[in-house]
């Protein structure tokens, strides 16, 4: 039986493990849940689930949690980092869903790492600020890192896990182009809070659907392929694939070209990370190719979505850009959502962040979050600036 821990679990990822954990009470158990804020829905998991343990913010959340199980599950309550670190180091655990937004994931997921544990990865902001980190964590204490987003976990499946990259010529991550893929430079100018979080094929949380607007979550992507599976950024290439079927694809050097396809549904790469090296069911009908007669594929619009630009140039520079490409995309794209800048304007705060001169991070967290607040303050101090001039 596969011990599963959760952390995110009222988040999109996390309402999709569950998904696929429900079909299959008998080979998963979930030991422990965690939420940011929407403690009504962890209740309703909690009281389904029956976890050990679940993980809420503050003692405030623990007496409305209580209120909402009105005794009909008593899990122990834990808080904030410290009940994190302890769900997913516990023994009995084997499986960590790291599935909290941000900056926010990367400590946990490193705890996990650091524990030899099978990572069910869906933070991917875990790699991008320390990627080489939590991929020698992971090896040194012989644990397994799968990922769930799909572009990464369509990589996974090719390579069957295998991480000799000798024979790969490039990997090729596909994009959707997002809801704005055939705007004008002049339409992109106008575009509202409320246009930018209707994806046109997945039903994402508010932070990811805007990086998927402006394509920084592909940007991001790209970097977390590149600790992922050891390749530089040369070798990793990003196409348009507006109908979402085709989930990535690896070039060989001898010029085989494999992919997986799947129905555009977190619940299919989820399944497979939950299930490896078995094929579990998703609860997903498989595609009916003869309804695709059309498969496009096209380069993305650089000019249109400069914030790709930005991705690659982090990574080239080296880890501490990277860091400062994150923390001030979460800034900024936090601003845009509050109305406070223009959707144009995500990529003009990152691009002037990242004219600085950034200090490498060591490989050490505490040189990463000392970089990731200053460069937090400084983007709120770019966009201040802004707003009054």
């Amino acid at each position: 039986m596969k011990v599963v821990s959760i952390l995110g679990s009222t988040g999109s990822i996390g309402k999709s493990t569950l998904d696929v954990l429900r079909l299959d009470r008998i080979n998963f158990k979930v030991f422990a849940l965690s939420c940011h804020s929407n403690i009504k829905l962890l209740a309703q998991q909690t009281i389904e689930f029956q976890p050990d343990i679940i993980v809420v913010n503050s003692a405030n959340d623990r007496e409305v949690i209580l209120t909402y199980l009105d005794g009909k599950a008593n899990p122990d309550i834990l808080f904030g980092p410290n009940g994190h670190k302890t769900i997913v180091e516990a023994d009995e655990v084997t499986d960590v869903v790291a599935a909290i937004s941000g900056a926010a994931g990367l400590t946990s997921t490193y705890h996990a790492a650091s524990k030899g544990k099978r990572i069910l990865l869906a933070n991917k902001e875990s790699m991008v600020m320390a990627g080489s980190l939590i991929m020698r964590q992971a090896e040194l204490n012989h644990g397994l890192i799968i990922p769930i987003d799909s572009e990464h976990n369509a990589i996974f499946q090719v390579l069957n896990g295998a991480r000799d990259n000798k024979a790969i010529q490039k990997i090729i991550l596909t994009a959707s182009g997002g809801p704005f893929r055939s705007f004008s430079a002049e339409m992109i100018k106008e575009v509202t809070v409320e246009q930018a979080l209707k994806h046109p094929k997945w039903s994402m949380g508010r932070k990811i659907s805007i990086d998927s607007a402006t394509m920084m979550n592909k940007g991001l992507e790209v970097i977390e392929a590149s600790f992922l599976f050891q390749l530089p950024a040369e070798k990793i290439g990003v196409v348009i694939h507006p109908q979402s079927i085709v989930h990535s694809l690896v070039e060989f050097v001898d010029g085989s070209l494999l992919t997986q396809l799947g129905c555009p549904d977190m619940r299919v790469p989820i399944s497979f990370a939950l299930g490896y090296p078995e094929r579990i069911s998703s609860g997903v009908q498989g595609i009916d190719l003869t309804k695709h007669e059309s498969l496009s594929f096209s380069n993305p619009n650089h000019a249109l979505f400069p914030c790709l630009n930005l991705a690659y140039q982090a990574l080239e520079a080296g880890q501490g850009y990277c860091v400062a490409l994150n923390a001030a995309n979460e800034i900024a794209v936090e601003a845009f959502l509050e109305g406070r800048i223009s959707f144009v304007q995500i990529y003009e705060v990152i691009a002037e962040v990242m004219k600085g001169d950034i200090p490498p991070t060591k490989d050490q967290l505490d040189v990463i979050f000392d970089l990731d607040r200053s460069i937090r303050l400084l983007s709120h101090e770019i966009i201040l600036r802004r707003l009054k001039s």
